[in-house]
């Protein structure tokens, strides 16, 4: 074979060669099926996915795959297993390999429940103390049957004076104004008062005349003694006497019933200037206040109307009107709770009319009440009621300890570091108690004045709570 033709086979032999290289490469180079739903390839795939000669070509060139076959000497690193290629791609979907069944969402473990200090109103005790929050254990006791009436604060008819002048004149002085306080015999006014000048003339004539008299008649009687003078001369003196003593007694008694103490008549002869004998004093006859007042300075001033008020205001009365269906549960002695406002109080009936009135149709009551602090207003319209019979309950509080959030009763527990809410079911009441049937335990330590403080502070806690 000469050397042309050794030519033309070895060509025909590297075409061949050329093509069955070049049909191993692009299967080699065929792209990798995808996984199915379960994250496997196909059996081709895996074939595929072997690297070899024909592989290096398809990623590197066929110098580059022949360069690396006779330089590299390192051995090939093993593929990750699938178990850790589908981890590895969980991953890179985001999604994080913790177990979050305990979330709530929030970035919060479940199952811990609300804290302790959930819903507690904490207050110290000088909190407690500035805000005027009372506290008392729950006890049982008695609920008091009530009939409520109509009521209206009164003067104590039994402690006020009306100021009528006794005699007729001009006002001079007046000392004493509508309101202030008096002591018994203080003086209230001054009036300029003619028959008061003469009325005190005439005492005092009838005393001169009386001390004239007393002393012709010791000396009379002296001689009588004494036998020097005679009998009718000593008899003259003692009747004459006798009858200026009647005279002068008779002008004591006039000054007196004017308004004169003893003491002031005794003095008239002692005073100096008989121009105030002209003067009428009035002065208050009772402890007390003014409460009226109807007198100016000038003013003439008779015997027939009342220019002072006077009224001893340390008790006064509630009158009362008692429908005549009520009257069976009303009696004298009977105790009666009163309330105007916030202003509170028990009286006792003093006096019970047994006449229905033909006007109101009523019956009337008077209860006595103590206004020691002036409290109570005269005039004023109040609310009474007759206690009439009481009822026992296992367990109570003050109408003031319930108070009323989001439509439910509850009452402030007292807590440590605090107060807490909690709902109550109620029973019967008065005006002062409320039966608790439910959400209570007897000796519970409950607040029972000024909740509606700790009702506000847990508005807050709850509106601070939503945002």
């Amino acid at each position: 074979m000469n050397w042309k033709t050794k030519i033309i086979v070895a060509v025909v032999l590297v075409a061949v060669a050329g093509t069955i290289s070049l049909r191993e490469m692009q299967s080699s180079c065929a792209p990798v099926p995808k996984a199915d739903a379960h994250g496997h390839g196909h059996g081709e795939s895996e074939q595929h996915a072997e690297e070899g000669f024909g592989t290096k070509v398809c990623e590197m060139g066929v110098l580059g795959a022949v360069q690396n076959a006779l330089f590299s000497s390192q051995p090939k690193a093993l593929p990750s297993s699938p178990a850790a290629g589908e981890a590895k791609h969980e991953h890179a979907e985001g999604e994080e390999p913790t177990d979050k069944s305990g979330d709530d969402g929030h970035g919060h473990a479940q199952g811990g429940g609300e804290q302790d200090s959930e819903g507690l109103i904490k207050l110290s005790a000088a909190q407690i103390n500035e805000a005027g929050i009372e506290i008392a254990p729950v006890m049982s006791g008695n609920l008091v049957k009530e009939v409520a009436v109509p009521g209206r604060i009164a003067i104590n008819a039994n402690a006020q004076a009306k100021i009528v002048p006794k005699l007729p004149g001009t006002a001079a002085r007046i000392e004493k104004q509508l309101g202030e306080q008096v002591k018994k015999g203080d003086l209230l006014a001054a009036l300029e008062s003619r028959e008061m000048a003469d009325a005190k003339a005439e005492y005092l004539a009838s005393w001169r005349a009386e001390e004239l008299a007393r002393s012709i008649f010791e000396r009379e009687e002296r001689l009588w003694n004494q036998r020097v003078t005679a009998e009718q001369d000593y008899l003259t003196a003692k009747n004459s006497h006798q009858a200026a003593k009647i005279k002068l007694d008779l002008a004591h008694q006039r000054l007196h019933t004017i308004g004169l103490s003893d003491d002031e008549i005794k003095s008239l002869p002692k005073i100096a200037d008989e121009g105030q004998y002209r003067f009428y004093e009035i002065r208050s006859p009772i402890d007390g206040r003014v409460t009226t007042r109807d007198i100016v300075l000038g003013q003439v001033v008779g015997t027939d109307r009342e220019i002072f008020t006077i009224a001893d205001l340390a008790k006064v009365w509630v009158e009362m009107a008692i429908s005549p269906g009520d009257l069976a549960f009303a009696r004298e002695g009977q105790d009666v709770r009163v309330v105007a406002g916030e202003q509170k109080g028990t009286g006792k009936i003093i006096a019970l009319s047994p006449v229905i009135d033909p006007e109101t149709r009523s019956a009337k009551a008077i209860a006595e009440l103590d206004n020691a602090g002036n409290a109570w207003r005269l005039g004023d319209y109040v609310n009474a009621r007759l206690m009439s019979g009481e009822q026992e309950a296992d367990l109570i509080v003050p109408q003031a300890a319930i108070q009323t959030v989001n439509g439910n009763k509850v009452v402030f527990v007292s807590e440590g570091g605090g107060f807490r809410a909690r709902p109550v079911t109620t029973g019967r009441s008065d005006s002062i108690n409320v039966e608790v049937l439910s959400g209570l335990e007897f000796g519970e330590t409950i607040a029972t004045s000024n909740t509606f403080t700790l009702k506000a502070e847990l508005g807050k806690s709850e509106a601070e709570h939503e945002h």
